[in-house]
């Protein structure tokens, strides 16, 4: 290969095209997939130093048109014309010369050196997955993972130190690497952060949350759905399909699966669920073996809703004086799910979580981490947003249920604060370089103005 395509094939691209293949790359075998690797690099290299420079195209471009033109003005016999011509082509041949000796010397100090980057580069496009971030930053990251965490998702201190804890130990290998670096069963009131805390992990390890994968168990109630989730039996309608679980994963093996409201799965959803956490792969209707020992199972359930809706009812916000509350509640949660889940299935978990319900303060913070969002949307239009606590007080207030979690925020802020500036940017009553700034008067609504004190809306 490195005589094939003149360059220079470094051991650690060698080392790197086996392990990052065989971690990465599982519906191909070695060392076929390492040898196509090591090939399309030396190839990938090899084009990039023989690549022309877009200003040498431009002015070979151009000089052809001029050759053209002058070859037309000749035949005819528009003499003076095609002397004018002539001269730019000259012109336009020294430039070239100029940007040709140019290239020479940037090309003789572009490395024609095959290394581990480059490789990680291609698997990166291959997968899908962040490879190159992966390889450069995982032990930084593992190591503040709680915090990064914590950017998004508010509290809820004992699931986050749960679920870090075990994906640390899969990551420094302590764990069965034949099992999914962790599942993990969450339980608990309505919009406490369980999906969020699902959407965070995919976006901080895999680097894209749409390396989350979400199965609506709801969907699978009836026994004759199940087939679907590892594709259809040989002469049925899509069996050329794959599954939709097994042909997502095998596609994209680094991803974070979500079972949505498990308890609504017919029983045998759960006997596929014991392989993947047991064995950590999953063979489909075609017969291929995929593997989930990279993935993150989360299943998420509403047992206990009942329970936790007359305990919130009756209590009201949930704060440091009511962890006995909280406690009670978790036994009884959990003895439901003894009573729902078949022992095998339950031991089979690496930990089942019962995540808190949410204070008035805690929701205060989530306000806080929403409204960012929107900043940064708004800063794209060159447009800056303020907005003081008691506003932040207004939303918070209207936009937390005890049942429902923090779930109402996002319409309230949508509808309090999104749709109204959607309007003014519209109407250009708010600008590009603008400062607006939202408070609150009356502890009620919400006034919209400029910076310079201009009224601009007030919600209520």
């Amino acid at each position: 290969y490195e005589k094939h395509h003149k360059v220079e094939i470094l051991d650690e691209a060698l080392i790197g095209a086996v392990n990052l293949s065989h971690r990465y790359i599982n519906d191909r075998f070695l060392p076929d997939k390492a040898i196509d690797l090591i090939d399309e690099a030396c190839a990938r290299v090899k084009l990039r130093n023989s690549a022309k420079p877009e200003k040498i195209r431009e002015l070979e471009k151009k000089m052809s048109k001029l050759e053209e033109e002058i070859n037309k003005l000749t035949l005819e016999e528009k003499y003076e014309e095609a002397s004018q011509k002539k001269a730019e082509y000259f012109d336009l041949q020294k430039e070239l010369e100029k940007a040709q000796k140019a290239a020479k010397r940037v090309q003789s100090e572009i490395s024609n050196v095959v290394d581990e980057d480059i490789i990680a580069s291609l698997v990166q496009e291959w997968t899908g997955i962040p490879v190159t971030r992966m390889v450069e930053d995982e032990k930084k990251r593992l190591a503040n993972l709680e915090n990064e965490i914590h950017t998004r998702l508010v509290d809820q201190e004992e699931a986050v130190n749960t679920v870090a804890d075990h994906i640390k130990k899969a990551r420094a290998g302590l764990k069965d690497p034949k099992k999914p670096v962790g599942s993990f069963l969450f339980l608990g009131p309505t919009g406490v952060g369980k999906t969020e805390l699902a959407r965070t992990l995919a976006e901080i390890l895999f680097g894209t949350e749409d390396a989350l994968v979400r199965i609506d168990m709801s969907e699978y109630m009836e026994k004759f759905n199940v087939s679907r989730l590892v594709g259809a039996a040989p002469g049925y309608v899509g069996y050329e399909q794959g599954g939709q679980l097994t042909e997502i994963i095998r596609r994209r093996p680094y991803s974070v699966v979500l079972f949505d409201e498990v308890e609504k799965a017919h029983p045998d959803v759960f006997n596929i669920l014991l392989q993947i956490l047991d064995d950590g792969r999953l063979t489909d209707s075609q017969g291929r073996t995929v593997n989930f020992s990279n993935t993150i199972i989360i299943l998420t359930s509403n047992l206990g809703s009942e329970f936790l809706n007359k305990t919130k009812k009756s209590v009201g916000f949930v704060g440091e004086t009511e962890e006995e509350s909280y406690e009670n509640t978790k036994n009884e949660i959990m003895s439901q799910v003894k009573m729902a889940f078949r022992p095998e299935f339950i031991n089979r978990l690496d930990d089942i979580i019962v995540f808190k319900p949410l204070s008035i303060s805690q929701i205060k913070r989530i306000v806080d981490i929403m409204i960012s969002r929107l900043e940064g949307r708004l800063k794209e239009k060159h447009i800056s947003i303020q907005i003081t606590e008691a506003a932040k007080d207004v939303i918070a207030k209207e936009g937390f249920d005890p049942v429902y979690g923090a779930r109402p925020l996002r319409r309230v802020i949508e509808r309090k604060i999104e749709s109204p500036l959607a309007n003014m940017i519209i109407e250009d009553t708010i600008k590009e370089g603008d400062t607006v700034i939202v408070d609150s008067k009356d502890d009620e609504n919400l006034e919209i103005r400029k910076a310079a004190g201009e009224l601009l809306k007030k919600r209520d």
